[in-house]
């Protein structure tokens, strides 16, 4: 009998501890406990996650990029001819301007500060065609070995091996390039002012200011086309040496021999002496077209627009257009950025199908480790 009650007593208990463990488990599968236990949690974070002072994987990146081109002797040597050749032409555009200045006087229509960067006295081309020459190979320079010198370095699998987005890198590469040509192109244009507040002595107009400014903002745009070429060219090839060369190669083509071979075709199918007026008027439009696909031909319209507010029209003068026109008189900066608006978006289409070009090359192409 003794043994029968101990029995049912172990029995009875074991069933007390089965329905107390079901009850504990029912308790911790509810949503309350779940919820308390990921607040409390604080430490358990998914990858991509990150504290609000903490900057992202991102940002860290941009900094990385930042730091490695202000750092490069590559990035100083051109940054230093540029602020010589520019300073250089603002300078001999200075000589006699002063004098010419006070002599007559400040108008709100002179834009005497915007010859600053159109002026030259024949020594040396003006601030602008310095941009138009220089500013290409400086993008050439920031994006030619963005993308294979990681790979020949073996550092492009070490930065994959880390929980960062693979479009991080590239987008990284372009942004923090287009910010530190920003920075160079801004402390460019404020130099000039500064040199031309000490030697005029008349402070630049509201409507100068803002003309300077978009001035400057298109000068990176065309600067950042050929940086989103040379990041193409570094996706491309595998060598560096081979996609400095062809940006190089294409900057002399656009440059030098398109202009050739538009003048042939120009000299070749130019109109007879007895040919209308429409024929001539639609001889000029195509010339006038096919010089316009070059990004700097599209720079120069848009900068001669914007720094020459008498400028009316980019094509050929019609009877109509010149008739009711007013003489030397100036546009508002809203105008003259109409009539330049096309260029403005050419230059801005270029750039965005260089880089997604470069960035679907980019996603699709295999990184091994070395």
């Amino acid at each position: 009998m003794g043994w029968m009650i101990f029995i049912t007593v172990i029995s009875k208990r074991m069933e007390i501890v089965n329905n107390l463990s079901d009850r504990i488990r029912k308790l911790k599968d509810s949503s309350f406990i779940r919820s308390i236990r990921s607040a409390l949690s604080v430490g358990e974070r998914p990858a991509y996650e990150y504290h609000s002072g903490t900057p992202g994987p991102f940002a860290v990146m941009i900094k990385k990029e930042i730091s490695d081109h202000i750092r490069s002797w590559r990035f100083i040597i051109l940054f230093v001819i540029i602020i010589l050749a520019c300073l250089g032409s603002v300078l001999s555009g200075l000589q006699g301007f002063s004098n010419a200045v006070k002599a007559a006087g400040r108008d709100e229509e002179s834009f005497f500060f915007l010859r600053l960067f159109t002026a030259s006295d024949e020594t040396l081309p003006s601030f602008f065609v310095f941009i138009s020459f220089l500013g290409p190979l400086l993008g050439i320079a920031m994006g030619f070995d963005a993308i294979n010198m990681e790979e020949n370095k073996g550092t492009m699998s070490r930065i994959m091996s880390h929980p960062i987005h693979r479009d991080n890198i590239i987008i990284a590469k372009f942004v923090a390039a287009i910010a530190v040509l920003s920075v160079m192109f801004f402390f460019l244009g404020f130099i000039t002012i500064g040199l031309g507040i000490i030697t005029i002595g008349i402070p630049p107009t509201p409507q100068e200011f803002l003309r300077i400014m978009s001035f400057i903002i298109l000068s990176i745009l065309y600067v950042s086309f050929w940086l989103s070429l040379s990041i193409f060219f570094s996706v491309r090839f595998r060598q560096p040496a081979t996609s400095a060369l062809s940006g190089i190669a294409v900057w002399l083509f656009l440059t030098v021999f398109y202009s050739i071979i538009v003048s042939v075709i120009a000299k070749a199918a130019a109109p007879s002496e007895m040919a209308s007026t429409q024929q001539v008027m639609k001889y000029q439009q195509v010339i006038v077209g096919l010089f316009r696909i070059l990004p700097s031909e599209l720079y120069s319209d848009a900068t001669t627009t914007l720094l020459v507010p008498t400028v009316r029209s980019l094509s050929p003068l019609t009877p109509e257009k010149i008739y009711g026109a007013i003489p030397n008189a100036s546009l508002p900066l809203g105008q003259s950025i109409l009539i330049v608006w096309p260029q403005i978006t050419g230059l801005i289409a270029a750039t965005i199908i260089c880089f997604v070009i470069s960035y679907v090359t980019f996603m699709k192409r295999e990184i091994r480790s070395r």
